[in-house]
């Protein structure tokens, strides 16, 4: 064992190594969280999550004395109009996932999120003028045909849906919040908060209905609708605690780590059947993702020559 001491570039490294692999963990076996809840409608329990989140947020808040930061925010009309856009998006992203999960579209989520960061360079490029590399256009290009194989290979087009929705809305979600200076957690709080009277109105509605509310009626049940807020915002805590110790590009490869437990949860927990168009796509899916892990070794590389 080395006796030297650490570089002032390896220390971080090391101290965000494990909020990042803590937050894709938890991201990756979210379905597994969601099959317990799978009794409660799709778009109740998106309800109950908004509702369990703000106030967990807040208190996260609180103990990370940030309350000035987000009394800043709610005083930017910028910040707030941005955060609305935002709000809007994350909560598409997560009434998808949810439903898609509850309805055994474990691999679509899977290739949605694969397709999250080239998506999100796609958008650098259209929105923010920002020059792909040749292997970057070459990952995309190869994204796309994974896409389109999808698509043709398909029994149905809901897998594609759920994919392209999934990817599009975490796309430009992070592309909105990128241009607000605003950071992780208050933006997740006044996401939850401009949410909430949506949320409630959901949660009032089902409360009415014949049915009835999923919450209230079993202990069990309730607690793990309440543990829906700790699955929000936890793993977005260590994420910001990350991405503030170590290189971006570093948390970027450790982001595929998510979709990758979400396939393999598919095949040997759900035993999902894998098509052979499906699995053509995620091999596809797979060669782009080298293609720009690739990319990004080699820019690290050159600039650290």
């Amino acid at each position: 064992m080395s006796t030297e001491p650490s570089s002032p570039a390896s220390a971080p490294m090391a101290s965000g190594l494990a909020p990042a692999l803590g937050a894709y963990l938890i991201w990756g076996f979210l379905p597994l969280y969601l099959v317990l809840v799978k009794s409660v409608p799709a778009f109740e329990f998106v309800g109950w999550r908004i509702i369990w989140t703000l106030p967990l947020c807040l208190l996260i808040i609180a103990w990370r004395r940030q309350f000035p930061e987000l009394l800043d925010a709610l005083k930017s009309p910028k910040s707030l109009l941005a955060l609305l856009a935002s709000s809007v998006l994350i909560g598409i992203n997560w009434f998808v996932y949810i439903w898609a999960i509850m309805n055994g579209e474990v691999y679509a989520t899977s290739i949605g999120y694969y397709l999250n960061p080239l998506l999100n360079v796609l958008l650098g490029t259209l929105v923010l003028g920002e020059r792909l590399s040749r292997r970057q256009w070459l990952a995309v290009a190869i994204a796309a045909l994974a896409v389109a194989l999808l698509a043709t290979g398909a029994e149905t087009l809901t897998s594609l849906w759920i994919s392209l929705s999934l990817g599009f809305s975490f796309g430009v979600y992070g592309l909105v919040r990128k241009q607000v200076a605003v950071g992780s957690l208050p933006g997740l709080t006044i996401e939850s908060a401009i949410l909430l009277p949506i949320a409630a109105g959901i949660a009032g509605w089902y409360a009415l209905s014949p049915q009835g509310s999923a919450f209230g009626q079993d202990l069990w049940m309730s607690a793990l609708i309440i543990f829906s807020g700790v699955v929000t915002a936890v793993p977005l805590l260590l994420f910001a605690l990350a991405a503030r110790r170590m290189d971006y590009s570093t948390l970027g490869f450790i982001q595929y780590l998510s979709p990758t437990i979400v396939f393999f949860l598919g095949l040997f927990v759900f035993h999902q059947p894998l098509a052979p168009a499906k699995l053509a796509s995620f091999v596809l899916i797979w060669v782009a993702v080298g293609v720009f892990v690739w990319d990004l070794l080699a820019k690290r590389r050159a600039a650290s020559a």
